[in-house]
């Protein structure tokens, strides 16, 4: 895994060295000399690195931890993805009337508290406890993705539209993949050394329990993320580009 995010990381310094110095960017990286944009880059690049990773996540544990069926599994994380999508309308008026900043401080408060109760999960766990918390995280996740995607895009000039567009939808699939990858690897360094010094049948009783241990350090993991986002998030500020700027890129 470590030498894939090398490679990775190099392929992607070279891009950004390539986009640079051509006449005609594909990717044009003046956007990141606005900082609002980056701010609010960061703060979209955060929500998939913990949303998409409970989404791998938590399925394993109610199979494996809880002994739940894949169906079952599946089912239990359909009303907040539901959630989700429905709340995006709603949100876009609060955006509109309030800004994005008292949007997204609350909603990375939110994902932090329910991250925190995940770490509590075990094999006891009720399905309605796990339910309501993976609902809370995804009240929380759309009160950040939307407004501080809006917010970054408005910060940029006309021209700058595509480019800034099209970083702002590449960057999260990169983070989310590695936080994906880098959670992976938490959980089965976990579950490893809570195993360790089992024999091979106590590992095969105590594999649930090796999954909360494991569960329990990604989402201690999350909780640091969301915290950077958290932090991160009151740097916001509102505005939009001013005329001047607009024409000098004209």
């Amino acid at each position: 895994m470590i030498t894939s995010i090398i490679v990775g990381l190099i392929a992607l310094v070279l891009f950004v060295l390539r986009q640079n110095v051509m006449s005609s960017p594909m990717m044009n990286l003046s956007v990141f000399k606005y900082p609002m944009y980056v701010v609010g880059l960061i703060l979209v690049a955060l929500c998939p690195m913990i949303f998409m990773t409970t989404l791998i996540i938590l399925p394993m544990f109610l199979q494996t931890g809880a002994g739940l069926s894949p169906f079952t599994a599946g089912l239990m994380l359909l009303p907040g993805s539901a959630l989700f999508g429905l709340l995006s309308p709603r949100i876009g008026h609060l955006f509109d009337k309030h800004g994005p900043k008292w949007l997204v401080i609350p909603g990375f408060v939110i994902v932090s508290v329910m991250l925190w109760f995940f770490t509590t999960l075990s094999p006891a766990s009720s399905i309605a406890f796990m339910v309501a918390v993976h609902i809370g995280l995804s009240i929380g996740t759309a009160l950040i993705l939307m407004p501080a995607q809006t917010h970054a895009l408005n910060q940029l000039p006309p021209d700058l539209y595509p480019h800034g567009t099209a970083v702002i939808n590449t960057l999260p699939q990169v983070t989310g993949a590695i936080g994906i990858a880098v959670a992976v690897s938490i959980l089965m360094d976990g579950m490893d050394k809570y195993l360790h010094g089992f024999s091979a049948l106590a590992k095969q009783v105590e594999m649930a329990n090796a999954m909360s241990a494991g569960a329990y350090n990604v989402f201690v993991y999350m909780i640091i993320l969301a915290l950077i986002g958290l932090v991160t998030a009151f740097f916001i500020r509102r505005g939009v580009v001013n005329r001047k700027e607009v024409h000098s890129h004209h």
